[in-house]
């Protein structure tokens, strides 16, 4: 008879049954209706709604029109860094246990990695066939000698200058001399190598002063043409938005004369005053590969050079293959100077 009553006790019935659906209740009840009394699944909203909208900037940057002060381009100039606002939304779901916010976040995420997750790896493969670097020296640089010297150590073959000031021309040559034979200066961009240089002339890029050039350099593997540009310089005012008409009509200008270039190896260097992602250089972008995209170490924000937040110096190619890609150390300007090591004779595996 005892042992009737026990297994009586421990029936679905019994104390024991009704402690475990208690338990099972409970648990059911957190799930549902949350910690602190509001469910899951409703708490949070607002937190999953931004972090939606937050993946629609990001997937959708073409779309923001750039009618209304240039915010397209504003927004692509800038657009890695909207992935500072991923840990804080994760921040805030946790905090408040919020599983909708916390799967809405999934979104966000997956469209910044699919965009950017790439650099956050190195993807040189150390060969190639030809060093190049570029930087924008700063006209106001208090120590050109010191600049140049930094750039010549880089090792590379050919290197571009931009914002040359007419008198600081004369250090930046002495200073490069004995390691680039060749140069040509025009306007305030100059182009030293080590290989011998032909057709040199000024590039029309509407400013009504010299600011881009183009040059055959004849490499070991061939013959490349070389473009060094420095777009004008973009502003953020509160009352005009980003102003960049300007720099948007050099891009254009500087995209026809590399679209009617005839030599088939072409490596565009120099300020371009925008990014990859900015639009409103698709006139040049459209036609080059990114180093830094096909072969870099990292983002390679390349200003400002105190604390760098975006990559605005380019070395862009056509016709020869990115091997890899950096940013060399700061110098007495304001910009990064940024190399690249490409392989001319694409013939060679």
């Amino acid at each position: 008879m005892a042992q009737q009553a026990y297994l009586a006790e421990t029936d679905d019935g019994g104390p024991r049954s009704g402690r475990r659906q208690d338990r099972l209740r409970r648990l059911r009840h957190r799930v549902t209706r949350g910690w602190r009394g509001r469910p899951l699944w409703t708490r949070g909203i607002v937190t999953a709604v931004v972090a939606l909208l937050l993946a629609g900037v990001m997937a959708g940057h073409a779309r923001i029109p750039n009618r209304i002060g240039n915010l397209g381009s504003l927004t692509e100039t800038f657009l890695p860094w909207l992935g500072l606002l991923l840990p804080v939304l994760l921040l805030i779901g946790l905090f408040r246990k919020s599983a909708t916010a916390l799967i809405a976040l999934l979104v966000p995420v997956t469209v910044w990695l699919n965009m950017f997750g790439g650099l956050l790896t190195t993807k040189s493969t150390g060969g190639g066939d030809l060093t190049v670097a570029t930087h924008n020296v700063n006209a106001d640089n208090a120590d050109p000698a010191g600049t140049a010297r930094a750039v010549a150590a880089s090792g590379a073959d050919v290197v571009a200058l931009e914002e040359l000031k007419a008198s600081a021309v004369p250090t930046y040559e002495k200073a490069l001399a004995s390691a680039y034979e060749y140069h040509e200066v025009v306007g305030t961009v100059g182009l030293w190598s080590k290989y011998p240089m032909t057709g040199v002339e000024a590039v029309d890029i509407k400013l009504g002063w010299k600011r881009a050039m183009r040059a055959t350099v004849a490499t070991p593997s061939g013959p490349v043409a070389f473009y060094v540009a420095h777009l004008p310089s973009v502003r953020v005012k509160l009352e005009a938005g980003f102003t960049a008409r300007q720099r948007d009509r050099s891009a254009d200008a500087l995209g026809e004369a590399i679209e009617s270039e005839k030599t088939e190896k072409v490596i565009l260097l120099g300020d371009l005053n925008g990014t990859m992602n900015d639009r409103a250089l698709n006139a040049v972008t459209s036609q080059l590969r990114s180093t830094q995209g096909a072969a870099g170490d990292g983002f390679g924000f390349s200003w400002p050079a105190s604390f760098p937040l975006a990559r605005i110096d380019q070395i862009l190619v056509r016709g020869v293959e990115p091997e890899s890609s950096w940013t060399l150390p700061e110098t007495g300007s304001d910009h990064l100077p940024v190399a690249a090591r490409v392989k001319v004779d694409t013939s060679r595996s």
